[in-house]
């Protein structure tokens, strides 16, 4: 079709760039101009500070409040960077990574959080808020910078003294972009949480100081990581006993990565596996979860036959009859991940799956040899199921 017939030419192309780029089309860069869209706006500032953090590989904090004047306050403890260029290590300074995109790919390996579902950066945060105040505390130096929209209000304020290092970023969501910029507390509390899960020794913190009667106010830090992600949700099923966590965690440079899983099985008849990589979910799966089954399975098969739970002429119960009653997390981070669909909410790593896969069945064969009670327990029910499964399925 001819640029003639339809009134349509070159001329006619607007091309748009670096900031009016994002206030143009925010939706492609946050998702929505709606709550969701706001709150990956929320998770840009706050996977920056988790990131910030998880670099030291010390135990950290990263602190979220919800201000009473309807902005977004997030300080981080982390060792800080320059404000203005990357020093000996090259990288951006703070001020580059507001006010531009930055140079090559998205960066995503084992050792960065992503506490989103994508990662757009700081500059589109900055571009979509009517204003923002950053605080930088180096090397024993505080430097402030005010935006408005993306764009500088003044020089840099004179550096000062600073205790401690870290970065404070304080930002209003454009009301000119949003639909609403009334978080949820609930949904950022949630995420905060699995994070934190997943990041063990991580703090997180999340205030709330617009309700007018009273702050509220929630802290998540996890010791044991995956295991206490598994536990608290066993005690969403209302569990009565003391659930028996079977948890391991592990590196494997064959995947370029490590890997950690936690799982037991509770008297539920329902499966309950989730899935993560580098910290975001992962709600199709993957093949960190089907290495999970498969790795269960044949501990569990292998188990029952040497036990002779399972005669010669049964067939093997396989991973869906195994995992009835299970809950596991499986959480990979990987310096190479490889993530499908559009959305991204599948892992496609092959060599994936058969990491996982041996790391589980020999962590399982391990915990059946030396807990043989608890393993004669889990599997003499998996078999009765699955005994009772057949039957029922004969008569029908």
């Amino acid at each position: 079709m001819s640029g003639e017939g339809t009134g349509y030419d070159a001329a006619r192309i607007e091309v748009l760039e670096g900031r009016d780029a994002v206030r143009k089309r925010p939706g492609m860069w946050v998702g929505s101009t709606g709550e969701r869209g706001l709150h990956q706006l929320v998770f840009e500032v706050v996977g920056r500070a988790v990131n910030q953090v998880l670099t030291t590989g010390r135990s950290g904090s990263v602190d979220v409040t919800l201000t009473s004047d309807g902005g977004l306050r997030v300080a981080d403890d982390g060792p800080g960077s320059p404000f203005e260029a990357g020093g000996d290590t090259g990288d951006p300074g703070l001020d580059a990574l507001l006010t531009g995109f930055p140079a090559g790919p998205e960066r995503s390996d084992r050792r960065h959080a992503t506490v989103g579902q994508f990662t757009a950066g700081l500059f589109v945060a900055n571009a979509l808020s009517s204003r923002l105040t950053a605080e930088v505390r180096y090397e024993g130096v505080s430097r402030v910078q005010e935006y408005v929209r993306g764009v500088a209000l003044a020089p840099p304020a004179a550096p000062g003294p600073a205790s401690g290092s870290g970065t404070t970023l304080t930002l209003w969501p454009d009301t000119e972009i949003f639909e609403t910029t009334h978080c949820s507390f609930a949904v950022l509390a949630e995420r905060f949480r699995q994070v934190a899960f997943l990041n063990r020794g991580l703090g997180i913190s999340l205030t709330d100081e617009r309700p007018a009667d009273e702050v509220r106010s929630v802290r998540f830090r996890f010791p044991e990581g995956v295991r206490d992600f598994v536990a608290a949700l066993d005690a969403e099923t209302g569990a009565a006993l003391q659930p028996h966590v079977i948890g391991f965690e592990r590196e494997d440079p064959r995947m370029a990565g490590t890997m950690e899983v936690a799982f037991l099985w509770s008297g539920s008849r329902e499966e309950r596996i989730l899935g993560f990589v580098n910290s975001r979910a992962t709600p199709q799966g993957g093949t960190h979860v089907d290495g999970f089954r498969d790795g269960v399975a044949a501990a569990v098969t292998a188990y029952a036959r040497e036990r002779r739970l399972l005669t010669a002429a049964d067939p093997d119960p396989g991973a869906d009859r195994i995992g009835v009653g299970l809950t596991a997390v499986v959480s990979v981070k990987l310096d190479r991940p490889e993530l499908l669909g559009a959305t991204r909410r599948q892992l496609g790593n092959a060599d994936v799956r058969v990491r996982v896969g041996d790391a589980v069945r020999e962590h399982l064969d391990h915990w059946f040899e030396e807990r043989p009670e608890r393993a004669a327990e889990a599997v003499e029910r998996i078999v009765r199921r699955f005994r009772q499964d057949c039957r029922r399925f004969r008569q029908d």
